[in-house]
């Protein structure tokens, strides 16, 4: 993934350099990165530059003609058409938009900040006012983790580079973890690490003359205040703003690839889509054998607008490598996704394969129509150690939404702090985009009216108004077509159930449910009910095929002693779910999630 690391010291020069590439190489795992360094000794300022060698604008730091101005940046920045079309044109360089983000900040100085877009962290350096601007995007959709000591602040995208080089920050922070068990994440800005905070989406520090200028370029609070329209203006002005943003996200150099899904996002995405050169290509996630209606629905839908399609399976290397998987995806993310994420990284380096950019409809329900997962994950209190339950308990008595205006809450907690792992290990092998998080189209959810709040009537008006081809084709849950209203309600509420039935089957059965599974899954080998939505089945494979990795793994005597956890609930939590007496998926994802974490980055 794209990152960038930094030392902000008055330390001399040698040890400072030192430092920073001892950084960056705990960030280079995977062979098709490439680095690059800047430094202003002078000002006390010294940064590294991590991407994806695909990407020309991004594999170096951008100085300008003069040499008194160095951007590096993480992530993608889009630049309005104002700032590219004011670069002189001896500056302009077709595959470089990082020359033009320079050139908009000598324009306009530190106003330039607010018309930045995208998800980008970046650290500019202005020689000649003797000034360094650490920044991010205004969500904290790409992360920056920072330490700071009497010797300087430190900074980088990966956690594991602040704990290669700062012994003290090598401890689990009590808060973290806390949250972290609470709700699958952190929050609040925390991280799991001992003095490590992330940057707030939207910041903007300033070093020079010895002192650190903390301030934000954008708060949310800016949009809560615009004024709601009506139905036809707001769908309307939807439309509008999606076509007009979309292009940019259809940039790449070669061949662009669509994570397509038998849902709404992707949906809009193939319908205003401009014909390519050459086309894009289409791919879906899928299981080892057979297809879901997510296959089989996105295929129909590649198949109307004339793009190839194709489904990227699991293979039997996945459950052979079962352990080598959930290590990597820990590393990758600094434990932000773990056990129940192992798959993303496996899929996204197919994808990888297809297409270096992976262009996605992440965030649209969650922005647009309400959807969220941002709840208490209620692991068993018999699980943890007495404090740590108590305080488990205590946050999640502190819902993250409670009070939040709801377009806040979806774009600016749930976003960067619950849904933030599968990006980052996306990110560790392709260019990941969407358009949901825009910053025009989330400024207009915030306009959106209350009745279309979970609705999907914007999106289906959507797809009506610009593809005749995808008008008839429903949803995988039966959304749209042109079946009639009651047979349409029928498909949808048999959809719905069914899509139920696969979630509790494959994941969230109640422990009190738990010893009908054996009779469940004979009903299921005589008539087909669950599978026709989830490929992923975390629950049955660390029952079947992952039960030897689940009972060596639980059963290392690190873990059996570890502070966090009760042993006497752990000896017997492995057989519990195995036999299906218990479903303890997600204390098995906690237990083991922690561990790597302890392993790779604490200790590693």
């Amino acid at each position: 993934m794209s990152g960038i690391v930094g030392v902000i010291s008055s330390q001399p020069a040698a040890e400072c350099q030192r430092i920073v590439k001892t950084m960056m190489a705990s960030m280079l795992h995977e062979p098709f990165y490439v680095s690059d360094t800047y430094s202003a000794p002078e000002m006390g300022v010294y940064g590294g530059l991590i991407a994806i060698s695909d990407s020309p604008a991004l594999s170096h730091a951008a100085v300008n003609e003069r040499q008194d101005m160095a951007l590096l940046l993480a992530g993608e920045c889009w630049v309005d058409d104002e700032i590219v079309a004011a670069v002189p044109q001896k500056g302009k360089r077709a595959d470089d938009t990082t020359h033009a983000l320079l050139h908009g900040y000598e324009k306009n100085g530190e106003k330039f900040f607010e018309k930045l877009n995208g998800h980008f962290s970046a650290l500019l350096i202005d020689k000649r006012k003797k000034e360094s601007f650490l920044f991010n995007d205004r969500f904290g959709m790409e992360r920056i983790y920072l330490h700071e000591t009497p010797e300087g602040t430190y900074f980088a995208s990966e956690a594991k580079a602040l704990l290669r080089v700062l012994p003290q920050t090598r401890a689990f922070d009590p808060a973290g973890v806390a949250q972290f068990l609470a709700f699958g994440c952190t929050l609040d800005w925390r991280t799991l690490f001992r003095s490590v905070q992330l940057l707030p989406g939207g910041s903007l520090w300033t070093f020079g003359q010895g002192e650190t200028r903390k301030r934000k370029y954008f708060s949310p609070e800016t949009w809560e205040g615009l004024s709601t329209l009506s139905i036809d203006d707001f769908e309307n002005e939807f439309q509008q703003t999606f076509k007009r943003i979309l292009p940019r996200y259809l940039q790449h150099h070669s061949r662009l690839g669509i994570a397509l899904t038998g849902g709404l996002d992707t949906r809009m995405i193939m319908a205003c889509l401009p014909e390519l050169s050459p086309p894009a290509l289409c791919y879906t996630f899928t299981g080892e054998e057979g297809q879901t209606n997510d296959d089989k629905v996105a295929a129909k839908v590649a198949e109307a607008c004339h793009l190839e399609h194709r489904l990227l399976r699991l293979g039997p290397d996945f459950f052979s490598n079962f352990a080598s998987h959930l290590d990597r995806t820990v590393l990758a993310t600094d434990g932000c996704l773990g056990l129940a994420g192992s798959h993303e990284i496996y899929f996204n380096k197919q994808g990888r394969e297809l297409s270096t950019v992976r262009l996605t409809g992440v965030f649209g329900s969650e922005v647009f129509r309400g959807a969220s997962t941002f709840k208490p994950l209620g692991l068993s209190p018999d699980l943890l150690a007495p404090d740590l339950c108590q305080a488990t308990r205590s946050y999640e008595r502190q819902l993250p939404g409670a009070g939040c205006n709801r377009s806040t809450f979806a774009a600016f907690r749930l976003a960067p702090w619950h849904l933030v792992g599968n990006l980052c290990a996306s990110r560790s092998q392709v260019f990941f985009r969407t358009p949901y998080l825009d910053n025009k189209l989330v400024a207009l959810a915030y306009q959106m009216p209350k009745s279309l709040r979970s609705s999907a009537r914007t999106a289906l008006r959507l797809v009506q108004d610009n593809h005749a081809g995808l008008r008839n084709i429903p949803t995988d849950r039966q959304i749209g077509g042109e079946a009639g209203p009651l047979r349409n309600a029928a498909n949808r509420f048999f959809s719905q159930a069914l899509f139920k039935m696969d979630y509790y089957f494959n994941e969230g059965m109640p422990n009190h449910l738990g010893r009908l599974d054996p009779a469940l899954a004979a009903l299921n080998s005589i008539v087909p009910l669950f599978g026709h939505h989830k490929f992923l089945h975390y629950r049955i494979w660390l029952r079947k095929r992952l039960a030897p990795f689940v009972q060596q793994a639980l059963s290392d005597p690190g873990i059996q002693r570890h502070a966090f956890w009760n042993p006497a609930f752990l000896n017997h939590m492995a057989a519990d779910h195995i036999d299906g007496k218990r479903n303890y998926v997600r204390e098995i994802d906690a237990v083991l999630t922690l561990n790597a974490v302890e392993r790779q980055l604490l200790k590693g």
